[in-house]
């Protein structure tokens, strides 16, 4: 019996690790009310470091390391002289870019301070209160944000260029501004860099997501997704540990099936057509198996010790290392 059921057992690990298509599904809308919802009731948390948004606070700044060290690569591989001058404290500087889904802009303010004209926007107005009140104490930020009142925006002394915005990825690509979403004249078309952060996991439709994500980065830009993988393990650490044992998430933040395993984001952008090169190149080579080539593409897995409390990234394009939290490029 107990050999009957470890088979049982194995067979239905087996089928949870099976690959799936990122579908597209009958719409096109990617917000998802409920989680619009439950993310905007925890909005006041997002700047306490030892509540509910703990695990990110530390995640962070790993986070912002592995961007800044694939630019560097990047930018140092197309130097005509090795580009032994580009730093990573200074890569971000003067660049566009897009935090989707920035929430309390954890991340958005770190990428402000590194030199990045930054623009954060979320589908929940109230994270773009809280991130707009916590990022106005700091006069570093030339802030910019739609849930401030003109009077009080922006500085012009300060260094640091922050915008936040109430909106979401189809209005930026909407070619006629929405009545309830008006996009200052100021923010760009396309980025350098765009970055969705533990988002994926959160929209209604992921296909288009990703899609509207990759549409608003410029030739030669880049794209940054971490997610979690659909595994047991997975299920495991960021629901039955997380939400339900040691409470230090709240329960129903995350849905297992929603979580999209790395091969899977992998295949997406396998099919998924470049807008600079010759008609028929995707962003990542079919051919590409077991081997995934440096410049097209990357994923390392976000490794979480207990013991120290602290986060560290996997080897690169180690599947094994990605089977809970990931980061892809």
């Amino acid at each position: 019996m107990y050999s009957t059921s470890r088979r049982a057992l194995t067979r239905f690990s087996a089928q949870l690790r099976q690959r799936r298509a990122i579908r597209t599904s009958a719409t096109s809308a990617t917000v998802n009310d409920a989680e619009i919802s439950h993310f905007s009731r925890l909005s006041s948390e997002w700047w306490d470091e030892g509540g509910e948004f703990s695990f990110l606070h530390r995640m962070n700044p790993v986070r912002v390391k592995f961007i800044q060290d694939k630019l560097v690569e990047v930018a140092r591989d197309e130097a005509a002289d090795g580009g032994e001058s580009i730093q990573e404290g200074s890569v971000l500087r003067g660049l566009n870019v897009l935090d989707v889904g920035c929430g309390g802009g954890l991340l958005s303010e770190s990428l402000a301070r590194l030199g990045a004209k930054t623009v954060g926007i979320d589908a929940s107005g109230s994270n773009i209160a809280i991130a707009s009140l916590h990022a106005s104490a700091d006069p570093s930020f030339r802030l910019t944000s739609s849930s401030l009142p003109s009077a009080s925006q922006p500085s012009t002394t300060a260094q640091n260029s922050l915008t936040y915005l109430h909106t979401t990825t189809d209005a930026l690509l909407s070619p006629e501004p929405l009545p309830d979403s008006p996009l200052p004249p100021s923010i760009p078309r396309q980025f350098d860099v765009v970055t969705a952060l533990e988002v994926l996991e959160h929209v209604s439709n992921p296909s288009h997501f990703l899609d509207t994500c990759a549409s608003l980065v410029k030739p030669g830009g880049h794209l940054f997704i971490s997610t979690m993988a659909r595994t047991p393990l997975a299920y495991g650490l960021t629901i039955l540990f997380a939400e339900h044992i040691s409470g230090k998430v709240t329960k129903g933040t995350h849905t297992w099936s929603k979580y999209v395993n790395p091969e899977e984001l992998v295949d997406f952008f396998k099919t998924y057509p470049t807008t600079e090169t010759s008609p028929g190149r995707r962003w990542i080579e079919p051919s590409a198996n077991s081997y995934i080539p440096r410049h097209q593409a990357e994923v390392k897995g976000l490794i979480y010790n207990p013991l120290k409390g602290a986060w560290h990234l996997g080897p690169r394009n180690s599947i094994a290392a990605a089977q809970c939290n990931y980061i892809f490029w």
